[in-house]
């Protein structure tokens, strides 16, 4: 039996009024995290112990509507602020065909990709508890996944965003959130590159306008 099985117990049996989010039941839909005994984590792949107690709570670091249940409004605009999209200067024409892609140029942002929205991150970074205007891991991995992309030309305006105020240089490097992720996504290692992006290309700048 895992946590959400449990929870889905006591709402049929026991309490009708508790409020949780689940939909997959397979972690892919990342909605159903959660605290289990202090740990940020998926309900639905969190089996429960033969032995002791198990504390659920809503994750941290996000206001809470009701009982398990937080309010996502501040995450879902951090994603959409860093343009998660393919940007170009030209779109193609439909007759011109598709934008080809190496095997080799996918592998480059694949595992990027694998975020499912889940939040788990954000509630074991110490940063975000401390200014919920932080980025964050998921929409910094999520921006670098499109600047990492061979169709993409968006990379130097959303380097911009993702390095701003609150940006990815106020990330203190504590690695939690790599740790909970439970699709082996690493976003700290994104934060930490896109660092690194915006200092070469600063270095750049610097020497172009010394010549």
């Amino acid at each position: 039996m895992f946590v959400l099985d449990a929870l889905n117990y006591a709402s049929d049996w026991l309490d009708g009024s508790l409020a949780f989010r689940w939909s997959c039941r397979m972690g892919v839909c990342g909605s159903c995290g959660a605290l289990v005994n202090g740990t940020p984590k998926l309900t639905c792949a969190a089996p429960i112990p033969e032995t002791g107690e198990v504390l659920i709570e809503p994750l941290h670091n996000f206001p809470v509507q009701k009982d398990l249940v937080v309010d996502i409004g501040g995450f879902m605009e951090k994603l959409v602020r860093v343009e998660p999209w393919i940007i170009r200067e030209r779109e193609r024409a439909l007759e011109e065909g598709e934008y080809p892609q190496k095997p080799e140029e996918l592998e480059k942002y694949d595992q990027f990709s694998a975020c499912i929205n889940c939040m788990l991150c954000y509630a074991a970074c110490p940063v975000f508890a401390a200014d919920k205007e932080f980025i964050g891991p998921a929409a910094a991995a999520l921006g670098f996944r499109y600047n990492l992309d061979s169709r993409d030309e968006g990379a130097n305006e959303r380097l911009d965003l993702l390095t701003g105020g609150a940006g990815a240089f106020d990330c203190t490097f504590v690695g939690e959130c790599s740790i909970v992720c439970p699709k082996n996504v690493d976003p700290a290692l994104a934060l930490q590159r896109i660092k690194i992006d915006a200092a070469v290309t600063s270095l750049k700048s610097i020497m172009r306008r010394g010549k």
